[in-house]
């Protein structure tokens, strides 16, 4: 391959001082996600450029979008073993990812130290405006009075303007959407108290600036526009805020209780509308930021995330030891429990957790809830003494604010957010086993419920098998059915479940013994069953459980 800078005409672009992690900051992890980044994330980005295969070159510091590259291809490891040869920032394919071919792009990824990223949810076009957007943002040099809004905090930089500039502040987005307001609300005039409370300003007041060619002149102007104050209308200033050339909305001020704006107020909301752009782009792109860490969470507990990007969005520590609960009431492992009960058991685990003190990350699980708990010990018994308290404390306490039983598998402690997948299949296979030994533990791991697992996986195993028509249980079950709704399929169950022990399964069955002794006749009797025989008694029992795998033996097994 050809060395960029050996082609006629290229110069070296100028050292950026905008770095990966710069951008990716202000775009937010809603516009791209990072898979690896073996170079780290303090790399120069000078740019952002399409890749052209008729037109191989690629200049140092550019983040390459690579377009119709599938990310699975031997085409993509070219691409970025070429990106790493000529310097470039890192290589950017669509959203779909390599799968089992992830290793060969992460290991040609780790050769040259290119970081690789997949685009999110935008159309590519978007995308390009978005990163020099971000580019264009991450330049800007923040307001010495204001450095303490962080990123995003729209509503901090909204106060940090208005004391600056003297006057009350909105912060709006392209379509008079309000995104943040500042404090300042003593006196406000009517107009802006109308546009707060309806978070955004009135149809009727948009309608006329539109018609006056108001808006017309402020996307389209590079400074700040004055209104001179008319009656009951206070002064007011606005300034577009942009980035890159892309409009990401505008900075209103208005003057409070007839008091003049500051004389450098003008100046104070130019340099306010720079620094506005990379927090209205980091608002833009980042959206719900708890939706962003579940949806983060769950792709990494599904075995198709990545470690990098949960730790990035939730701010956890990708390579120290954590572990995973999974929690349900007594039938969350078995069936749905109604929305309203789930949506509650996640905020009040969400709440427990953190007044625990714990890092944790919740993903609602059909019913259940998986708990993300990072920042563990190092040493792996103190680790795994941590879970079990946790899970014993959150099941006492969310049993008791609920009124219903509830239960936490607890998945192995494992030493990095990469393997937290292995953590939870361990913890929902021991909350599955949890609820079908109906016994009053509320927490376990594996190897406290070992048998019982062992005993779900092989009637997983045997679920497709296709039995001999006639069988012992098959017969039974058609003579119930015969009968409107028999006992005696129900009796075998007790009968085998308590070891032939009569009066234990009589007392599950809340019947007389007497009564259990007359079935197991009448079953013996209409089915055929040799309840002497050890292999009919396990083809029995293994039918029965085939049939309602759910149901477990009981509290007397």
């Amino acid at each position: 391959m050809t060395d960029p800078r050996d082609r006629p005409g290229w110069s070296p672009a100028p050292e950026s001082r905008v770095t990966l992690e710069h951008l990716l900051s202000v775009v937010g992890p809603g516009a791209l996600e990072l898979d690896t980044a073996p170079g780290g994330l303090a790399v120069p980005v000078g740019g952002v450029t399409v890749l052209d295969e008729q037109d191989p070159g690629i200049r140092p510091g550019e983040l390459v979008l690579a377009i119709g590259v599938t990310a699975g291809s031997a085409r993509a490891v070219d691409v970025v073993r070429r990106a790493g040869a000529a310097r470039a920032a890192g290589v950017v394919f669509g959203p779909e990812r390599p799968g089992g071919a992830a290793g060969a792009l992460r290991a040609a990824a780790g050769e040259t130290g290119t970081a690789v990223l997949f685009r999110t949810w935008y159309r590519w076009d978007e995308l390009v405006v978005v990163l020099r957007a971000g580019l264009a943002a991450a330049g800007v040099v923040p307001l010495p009075a204001a450095r303490g809004p962080a990123l995003g905090d729209l509503d901090g930089l909204a106060d940090a303007v208005a004391a600056l500039v003297g006057g009350s502040v909105t912060i709006e987005d392209t379509e008079s959407r309000v995104l943040a307001y500042s404090s300042t609300e003593e006196n406000v005039d009517e107009l802006r108290r109308l546009t707060i409370l309806g978070r955004r300003v009135p149809p009727w007041r948009v309608a006329a600036m539109r018609e006056a060619g108001f808006f017309r002149a402020l996307w389209t102007a590079d400074d700040v526009l004055h209104r001179r104050a008319q009656g009951e209308d206070p002064e007011r200033l606005v300034c577009a805020v942009r980035a890159g050339g892309e409009l990401l909305g505008s900075v209103w001020v208005a003057s409070v209780g007839g008091r003049p704006l500051s004389p450098n107020a003008s100046e104070a909301l130019r340099a306010a509308s720079r620094e506005a752009a990379a927090h209205l782009l980091h608002h833009r792109t980042r959206g719900a930021d708890s939706r962003l860490v579940e949806d983060a969470a769950r792709a990494l507990l599904d075995e198709r995330g990545s470690a990098e990007v949960l730790a990035a969005r939730a701010a956890l520590p990708a390579r120290e030891p954590c572990a995973v609960l999974a929690v349900g009431t007594s039938a969350g492992a078995a069936e749905e429990v109604p929305s309203d009960a789930s949506s509650r058991l996640y905020g009040l685990l969400t709440l427990h957790c953190a007044a625990l003190g714990h890092r944790i990350v919740v993903v609602p699980a059909g019913g259940r809830a998986l708990v993300l708990v990072s920042a563990l010990e190092q040493d792996p018994d103190r680790a795994r003494e941590q879970v079990t308290k946790l899970g014993t404390s959150l099941t006492a306490r969310l049993s008791a604010t609920t009124g219903v039983p509830v239960r936490a598998g607890l998945g192995e402690v494992v030493p990095a957010l990469a393997a937290a997948a292995e953590s939870r299949r361990t913890a929902e296979q021991a909350l599955r086993a949890l609820a079908r030994t109906g016994r009053e533990r509320s927490v376990a791991r594996v190897e406290d419920v070992a048998d019982t697992i062992g005993v779900l996986q092989v009637l997983e195993a045997l679920r497709d098998l296709r039995l001999p028509p006639g069988t012992s249980v098959a017969r039974l079950a058609e003579a119930d059915a015969e009968h409107g709704g028999g006992r005696l399929v129900e009796s075998l169950r007790a009968y085998l479940d308590h070891f032939g022990d009569v009066s234990a399964a009589a007392r599950s069955l809340s019947v007389h013994p007497n009564s259990l002794r007359y079935r197991l006749g009448r079953i013996t009797a209409v089915s055929g069953l040799d309840l002497g025989s050890p292999d009919a008694r396990l083809l029995a029992q293994l039918q029965l459980r085939l049939a309602h795998p759910e149901r477990g033996a009981g509290p007397g097994r």
